[in-house]
């Protein structure tokens, strides 16, 4: 079983943030974060994510039993922002036109 909040401290500490940091990065009330560790509670869903996202990462990333998180570069967040823009057909030629570059 996967140790959220031993999970957020770690990125929290890793990141030198404070509960009054990830709370303020997060939207998330600082009363709200103690009060996990305080009663040993779980977050919900959609806090986890909004904690996700002020670390900046996937819920995927988050969860992933490998410590070895893969970091996506501003130009491949950008590449993938416009991929989702994209028609079937639109992703469909930009795929064949990438296999037909050599490499």
């Amino acid at each position: 079983m996967i140790d959220i909040l031993g999970r957020i401290t770690k990125h929290r500490m890793s990141r030198n943030w404070t509960e009054y940091q990830l709370a303020q990065k997060s939207g998330i009330p600082q009363s709200t974060i103690s009060t996990w560790y305080r009663k040993k509670m779980l977050p919900t869903l959609s806090s986890l994510d909004k904690i996700c996202r002020a670390f900046d990462m996937t819920m995927a990333q988050f969860l992933s039993e490998n410590d070895a998180l893969t970091e996506i570069t501003p130009d491949q967040k950008e590449l993938l922002s416009k991929w989702e823009l994209l028609t079937s057909a639109q992703k469909n030629a930009f795929l064949n036109l990438m296999e037909s570059i050599t490499f």
